[in-house]
């Protein structure tokens, strides 16, 4: 139970690093310190593809986490159902038994 707490968490802090990456380098280009107006109007048209990228990265980001989430499901999933076939092997072997050993008829 502490495995599956420490994984989410580990999760939880690698998207939390990456989203304070993208915002960290979307702040590396201010244009409080452009000298001319050229500057600046070619800044607010890679701003805009800087926006572009970001939406990007978090589809990119959301689409890892969601597929992350599915296998998971998947490997729950599997791991149930050998469960359940090794309870019911169980039992088969214990309905065997009794009928050897003619305690059931």
């Amino acid at each position: 139970m502490t495995e599956i707490r420490s994984w989410r968490s580990f999760r939880f802090y690698v998207l939390l690093s990456s989203i304070c990456l993208q915002l960290i380098s979307g702040l590396a280009d201010d244009p409080a310190n452009s000298k001319n107006v050229k500057k600046a109007e070619g800044h607010s048209s890679s701003s805009g593809s800087t926006g572009l990228r970001v939406v990007i990265i978090c589809l990119g980001i959301v689409a890892v986490v969601a597929f992350s989430v599915f296998l998971f499901k998947l490997w729950q999933k599997k791991k149930r159902e050998e469960q359940h076939a090794r309870l019911l092997r169980l039992f088969e072997e214990d309905d065997e038994l009794e009928l050897e050993l003619g305690l059931r008829d």
